[in-house]
């Protein structure tokens, strides 16, 4: 089973080469890592093109990136991979297991990387979470069979909330395989503003994306600033 890593980037040049330069390891060993890059004005290409199969651009937003790099895999399984988080080195033979077992789809265990003392408490609560909701984030690196992301559509083309709105629908067909791993992802967004801000933030956005609130306006209370669609 071919494993194909996707990763959306957006002026991340800081990040690009300690995150792809452990993947090359993968790529000598049958993986497949594409690069979707969504309009950076740094030098994310640069960085990146040396070090993938395939450097894409699409227009910006994570859903719309993704989608893009998955059109291009040719893997059987696609692995969706924040800029800022990073994987144990066994990720793909943990991933080819599990699929090979019979799951359709799955997750890590994620580890907040950060000073706030606090983000061990939320690495757990984000964990335990997920394994009770079945539903995912994008920081916990999702992965699936490519014949049912076709099936399901892939990503919803939303500015926020693209990968609980995923797992969602994924879950109606089974529930995730949950590896402990764990990813580790930066905890930059929860220094900068504070933990327990941050975490009531979430839970707000969180609910008000389930009582129907509009997925543009709540990117901007996140932070991001949507494309004109």
């Amino acid at each position: 089973m071919r494993l194909s890593i996707i990763i959306p980037v957006l002026n991340e040049a800081g990040a690009l080469e300690s995150l792809l330069a452990p993947l090359q390891a993968w790529r000598a060993a049958g993986c497949e890592v594409i690069v979707v890059d969504g309009g950076s004005v740094d030098s994310s290409r640069d960085i990146a093109g040396g070090l993938c199969d395939a450097l894409v651009e699409a227009p910006r937003g994570r859903a719309s990136q993704m989608n893009a790099g998955a059109r291009m895999a040719q893997g059987d399984a696609l692995l969706f991979l924040h800029a800022d988080t990073r994987l144990p080195a066994d990720a793909p033979d943990l991933v080819r297991a599990a699929l090979e077992a019979g799951a359709l789809w799955g997750r890590f265990d994620v580890r907040i990387a950060g000073c706030s003392r606090w983000l061990p408490l939320v690495s757990r609560m984000v964990n335990w979470r997920s394994r009770l909701t079945g539903v995912a984030t994008g920081d916990q690196a999702i992965f699936i069979r490519r014949d049912v992301f076709e099936r399901c559509g892939g990503f919803a083309d939303l500015p926020l909330m693209e990968d609980v709105e995923l797992t969602k629908r994924l879950r109606r067909l089974a529930r995730p395989a949950c590896l402990r791993g764990p990813a580790l992802t930066s905890g930059r967004r929860w220094d900068r503003h504070g933990a327990w801000r941050t975490i009531l933030l979430m839970w707000r956005l969180r609910a008000e994306y389930f009582l129907g609130a509009d997925p543009r306006r709540l990117a901007l209370k996140y932070g991001y600033a949507p494309r004109d669609v």
